[in-house]
């Protein structure tokens, strides 16, 4: 396997002021005379209507960023020369913004959009308030909720840093599944607050879309939001995650040729998404599974502080192994990985069963590269986007909660889940399956509809779809 290691720094210059603007071959000569290579050039306006020029280009090393920035400033002076990086730039004002599905042109308009006419729908949902899913944004809105307190792998950093995490994950629900999501950080880490929070927004939105809180209080927040509530709530770093390496341990599973009540599966993370993953293996099918954290192998016998570890230890793990990772990982078949870098060795491949596959989930590190485990492994997965079988979220959270709107789901359940796996793995026809290509890729326009489709049918099938005149109804935007 062969991979691009190669990073570049991708940069914009602003030349500010009409008179900059005449300057810019002189600002390209500055940058590509010290190593800058142009991507691109365009006109642009700030806030005041000043007159602006945006040069993109990018460098190899940031020796060479630095003396284009001397260069260009000194020739041109700090106050009118402005840098910044690509992904920054971006960013600036946030990645969302609100728009009309009508225009408001004459008075007309005015007065059906607001009042008076807005009195007749409001009426209409008082008088039965489920035709809120049909005459407000809650047909086709999801909350996408956090506290800041486990974003990415940069942990506990507040919710107004985790601001540009949840943008994003709006984003992504409307790119690919058409879902509008807004991004709500809370400014609380206790449990009851949060639950009181979302439960008081809920009216609003169709779906909750949890993300980046913390476990253990994450369990409690999801368990109680989802009992106390009648539209559905996700926690996306559990069971996203979940739904989305089950999808690819089937298909590694086909690869391989192995059963799935046959396998002997090590998991080294037990927190929110390991505990979810684990719940998942075990619902699926598989019966050897083994969790492991920094002290070994979660057995019987120990009594662990962590209540979940407790439930853990019952479920999983039958012949009561104990022991670090090096020794439970003899004969295994699977290795997941959901917790940090260099867990695992190459010495612990060497005595793995035959054609072992390895999910080393860990971003951006993950538990062993690619490269060093290629030469002892049959199926490689990572969450990385710079290698083959990429196991991204983003195959499972915005088909689900299309698939849960359109319907009218009350809730998503532990079987929408395990048929949404499947729906995912079935995008990678048996022509196309082969060991670097087990998940479909996240731009596959069939995921969507497929996991869509898997949530509507076990909706209406287990009941969990809202029912209106003795029949069931589809929601559809």
């Amino acid at each position: 396997m062969t991979i691009n290691a190669a990073k570049h720094h991708n940069y914009i210059v602003r030349a500010i002021g009409g008179e900059k603007i005449k300057y810019v071959n002189e600002i390209i000569q500055g940058i590509e005379s010290n190593k800058g290579e142009i991507k691109k050039i365009e006109a642009a306006y700030k806030e005041n209507k000043d007159k602006s020029v945006l040069v993109h280009f990018h460098v190899n090393d940031l020796t060479s960023i630095a003396q284009i920035k001397d260069n260009l400033e000194n020739r041109f002076g700090e106050a009118d020369i402005q840098f910044m990086d690509e992904i920054t730039h971006l960013h600036l004002g946030g990645k969302l913004e609100t728009t009309l599905k009508h225009s408001i042109d004459t008075m007309a308009d005015l007065a059906k959009v607001y009042t008076p006419g807005v009195a007749q729908v409001c009426m209409e949902i008082a008088h039965n308030p489920e035709r809120a899913y049909d005459l407000t944004v809650k047909k086709n809105t999801v909350a996408v909720v956090s506290d800041g307190t486990a974003v990415l792998g940069l942990g506990d950093i507040g919710p107004e840093a985790a601001m540009p995490v949840m943008e994003g994950k709006a984003a992504l629900f409307k790119q690919f599944a058409g879902v509008d999501a807004f991004p709500i950080c809370l400014d609380t880490k206790d449990t009851e607050e949060i639950i009181m929070i979302v439960k008081a927004l809920a009216p609003t939105f169709g779906g909750i879309n949890l993300e980046d809180i913390s476990a253990p209080r994450c369990f409690e927040i999801e368990e109680r939001l989802k009992q106390e509530l009648d539209i559905p709530v996700f926690h996306d770093d559990q069971h996203g995650t979940a739904v989305t390496v089950l999808a690819g341990f089937l298909n590694a599973l086909k690869v391989c040729e192995k059963n799935i009540a046959d396998v002997k599966v090590v998991l080294v993370g037990i927190g929110a998404a390991g505990i979810a993953v684990s719940k998942m293996l075990l619902n699926a099918g598989v019966k050897n599974l083994i969790g492991v954290d920094r002290n070994g192998a979660i057995h019987r016998g120990e009594p662990y502080s962590n209540e979940s570890w407790n439930e853990y230890a019952r479920l999983t793990n039958p012949d009561n192994l104990q022991g670090p990772l090096s020794d439970v990982i003899e004969g295994a078949d699977v290795f997941i990985g959901l917790s940090g870098p260099g867990v695992l060795k190459v010495d612990y491949l060497k005595t793995m069963a035959k054609d072992p596959i390895v999910f080393a989930m860990a971003n951006p590190a993950p538990e062993i590269s690619p490269e060093e485990a290629a030469p002892y492994v049959r199926v490689m997965a990572t969450g990385r986007s710079d290698y083959p079988n990429q196991l991204n979220n983003v195959l499972c959270f915005p088909g689900i909660f299309r698939g849960a709107l359109d319907c009218g789901a009350r809730q998503i359940t532990e079987e929408m889940k395990l048929e949404v796996a499947k729906a995912i793995a079935s995008a990678v026809s048996d022509e196309e399956l082969s060991e670097t290509y087990i998940i479909p890729d996240i731009f596959n326009k069939e995921v969507v509809k497929r996991v869509r489709d898997a949530v509507v049918e076990t909706a209406h099938r287990t009941g969990m779809a809202r029912i209106r005149n003795n029949k069931l109804e589809s929601l559809t935007v």
